[in-house]
């Protein structure tokens, strides 16, 4: 089970930050080459991240890419390019992504209208 904790920061009281323990050698020996690769890294996991949330969303309601597709009024490419991580929904489609995984029936039923 994961540990949860939420701390508040004041950005302009530095003595609100939280407490922690900094490598200083391990920090400075990092280069800015080093820095772009772990960027380009987070990057690319985030992507991967909204192509799995994406086809769990459809999964879980239980359509087809073209069934969804059609639901949503977005190209099947589109849905195609957000599951094979070639683009991450952003916006409104991330928005509807969100109320399609919490309230499926009320998304649907709102979207048939």
């Amino acid at each position: 089970m994961k540990k949860i904790v939420r701390v508040s920061v004041d950005l302009n009281n530095p003595k609100s930050f939280p407490k922690g323990a900094v490598n200083k050698r391990l920090l400075d020996a990092t280069s800015e080459r080093l820095i772009k690769l772990h960027q380009q890294q987070d990057d690319d996991e985030a992507i991967q991240d909204a192509a799995k949330y994406a086809k769990r969303v459809r999964e879980r309601i239980g359509l087809s890419q073209q069934e969804f597709s059609n639901r949503i009024e977005v190209s099947l490419e589109t849905i195609r390019n957000w599951e094979q991580g070639k683009r991450s929904p952003t916006g409104a489609a991330k928005a509807l992504l969100k109320i399609l995984d919490r309230a499926p029936e009320v998304a649907l039923l709102a979207l048939s209208v």
